[in-house]
């Protein structure tokens, strides 16, 4: 029987929502490895919308499970009726909408606060011993939810990987460990059961991406 696996999804698009190309790999290697998905997204106001045209904000306002919906082709939940019990895992793509929709670590960094759907979805899963799944910046989630966690968001000392000591710095300030993972690799806290990969954290070719998400997904579906 396929693993249950519930997907959050923060909006559509790279700049304001969740990164296409990362909920797409997300869903095919969950497909492919027999999962049973429904996906969720908060019905909240996005934190700003921008025109991925010209890569600047907008003075559209948009809403994130409505633009969610576009990723799910309509099939998708508030995230408020998510419950654990009917699910062996949760994974979340990332994309900046995980840092400005699903929290505020896009302004306020490490001591950002987390959407209250979404803490509380994290923390029930947690509580049951159940897996999390988190790639390219979503990871920072489970760094400000689970004190101690550890969680990959790639290379510090590459240039590949722009963004990554930053990051990786404010992570091991919340009190977490930050563990050196290339753009292929997922990492494994296995006390946590908190299975992360860096994805777009990389400035890599997409076919690398799509396989580091696969290695996140299947470590998620063995440990579920």
């Amino acid at each position: 029987m396929g693993k249950r696996v519930a997907v959050v999804l923060a909006g559509c698009g790279v700049f304001d929502g969740s990164e296409i190309h990362e909920a797409s790999a997300v869903l095919v290697h969950l497909s492919r490895g027999g999962a049973s998905v429904k996906i969720f997204a908060p019905n909240i106001d996005q934190m700003d919308v921008v025109d991925h045209l010209k890569g600047a904000p907008s003075e559209e306002k948009r809403n994130v499970l409505v633009e969610s919906a576009r990723l799910a082709r309509g099939d998708i939940q508030e995230l408020s009726k998510l419950s654990v019990q009917d699910f062996d895992a949760i994974v979340l793509p990332g994309g900046f909408g995980a840092a400005k929709n699903l929290c505020t670590w896009a302004v306020q960094g490490k001591d950002c606060s987390v959407n209250e759907e979404v803490k509380a979805a994290l923390q029930a899963f947690h509580s049951q011993g159940k897996p999390i799944g988190l790639c390219c910046i979503s990871p920072v989630l489970a760094a400000k939810v689970f004190p101690g966690c550890e969680v990959t968001v790639g290379l510090e000392k590459d240039d590949k990987y722009p963004n990554t000591a930053g990051t990786a710095e404010a992570i091991t300030q919340l009190g977490c460990k930050h563990v050196n993972k290339s753009v292929s690799e997922s990492h494994v806290d296995e006390k946590n059961k908190v299975v992360t990969t860096c994805a777009f954290m990389c400035n890599a070719p997409l076919h690398e991406i799509f396989d580091g998400i696969g290695a996140m997904v299947q470590d998620v579906l063995k440990l579920a």
